[in-house]
């Protein structure tokens, strides 16, 4: 073994954190959770696997891939997994409900705001600097992922393939998915050394030290598949689910938990991939919003802590206040109601998924059969992440582009130097993103005050 530099940290094991400082640090990420799934993702691994090291680089990629396949928020859903590999239950529940509870209320007096004065120039001002903020954090996540997960030839074209399908084909992302998984799959058994080291420590070529959940790490008790254990999880949420829909007495918001039910089993791909579907929904079908609304609720929630699909609570809000399903006297209270209701009926099976299925995930780890599709996954990811980047730069940067037109109107210098020297920042200098996104922010804020 190589002696230990002495710039790399101590080969000591951290301590367990107590649930109490699980409990801080999960409400801290709900408040600074900037730049979409990507930066959310990039945030965790900066300080859950480089700073504090409660779990190593390659289980939290192990982890990460397997909420890459499932419908709903990835990074809510991975918040879930460590907490609740940490914690057991509990520990997972807390989570993923702190990843979330800032950002509704944020969100939430934003679009009050939004209703009841009509006037967001001060808020867009803010909004106007950190949008390029938000392209800078997702390229900057782009390029941390990519420097440890594509350490060969062959993960680098799956990167590439990734890229081109989506952006010049359009492929959908389950799509992608799939294929990089089967691919993965089939390199496991041909090419196992170009698969076995996806995204774990070997490829990172970095160390941080050991983790408390480290790669060879005897699994808890409570991570340990038991089938009895899923069909009590299964009956939980079934009566969760049915119990809270017998409270809804005003059939508006019956509506809105059956509706936003759907959307949580078809959100694979995240965010963007669902939004057709909201929009059909809350603009043509139930008349919750109009567009230009929606619109407007879609640069909320790409400007708002947490995840992008958290649009759904403004969709809730602005239709219960459309709809004054309590009367028109009590706006405040019904558009609270419809965004609370709105986020749980989202979220709800993020949980049913995770703590069930990660005890089956977790038995996976270290089997090649079963590492190579999440590594093949891991690769196309990146492909996909910096499309996702390229998508946010071009609306930041050609508000006024279309589809048909995609560079039409003026090109926005200024958002252009602010992302460039956010990305500086974040990948030069090493700023701290919440330090970056403060920053953004009061420049957009001075630019609209001039």
């Amino acid at each position: 073994m190589n002696p230990t530099a002495p710039h790399e940290p101590a080969l000591e094991r951290p301590a367990p954190p107590s649930f109490g400082e699980a409990f801080l640090y999960w409400l801290k990420l709900g408040f600074i959770s900037f730049g979409g799934p990507a930066g959310q993702i990039s945030m965790m691994h900066q300080e859950l696997v480089e700073k504090r090291r409660w779990i190593s680089e390659r289980r939290f990629l192990h982890a990460l891939n397997y909420c890459m396949l499932l419908p709903g928020p990835e990074a809510q859903q991975l918040a879930i997994y460590i907490g609740w590999m940490l914690h057991r239950s509990w520990g997972g529940i807390v989570a993923g409900t702190l990843f979330l509870l800032p950002s509704l209320f944020i969100l939430a007096a934003l679009t009050y705001i939004y209703l009841a004065y009509g006037d967001l120039a001060f808020v867009q001002g803010i909004f106007n600097g950190i949008k390029p903020a938000v392209v800078a954090i997702v390229l900057f996540a782009a390029w941390r992922i990519g420097s440890r997960a594509l350490k060969n030839e062959v993960l680098w074209i799956l990167a590439a393939a990734a890229f081109l399908a989506i952006f010049a084909f359009n492929v959908p992302f389950p799509y992608i998915v799939l294929g990089a998984g089967l691919l993965g799959f089939i390199g496991g058994k041909f090419l196992p050394g170009k698969f076995a080291v996806g995204g774990g420590h070997g490829a990172s070529g970095k160390s941080y030290g050991p983790a408390l959940i480290d790669d060879d790490t005897p699994p808890p008790a409570h991570t340990r598949f038991r089938p009895g254990r899923l069909v009590v999880l299964l009956v939980l949420f079934i009566a969760l689910w049915l119990a809270a829909m017998a409270l809804l007495l005003e059939p508006e918001l019956r509506t809105m938990g059956e509706f936003f039910t759907k959307a949580a089993l078809v959100t694979f791909g995240g965010a963007y991939a669902v939004l057709p579907y909201v929009y059909q929904g809350g603009v043509e079908t139930h008349g919750w919003l109009t567009g230009p609304q929606m619109m407007d609720g879609l640069a909320l929630g790409e400007t708002t802590p947490g995840p992008l699909i958290m649009v759904v609570a403004f969709v809730g809000f602005v239709g219960a206040w459309t709809k004054e399903i309590f009367g028109p006297d009590m706006l405040l209270l019904a558009g609270f109601t419809g965004a609370v209701v709105a986020t749980f009926f989202t979220f709800l099976p993020s949980y049913l998924f995770i703590l069930s299925g990660a005890p089956l995930v977790e038995a996976t780890h270290g089997d090649l059969r079963f590492t190579a599709p999440l590594s093949g996954i891991t690769a196309a990811v990146v492909g996909v992440i910096l499309n996702l980047a390229l998508f946010f730069g071009w609306h930041v940067l050609w508000p006024e582009g279309t589809a048909d037109a995609p560079f039409a109107g003026d090109f926005e210098w200024l958002q252009a130097l602010v992302a460039l020297a956010a990305f500086i920042a974040l990948w030069r200098y090493k700023v701290d993103i919440l330090k970056v996104i403060g920053a953004c922010a009061l420049v957009g804020l001075g630019y609209a005050w001039v």
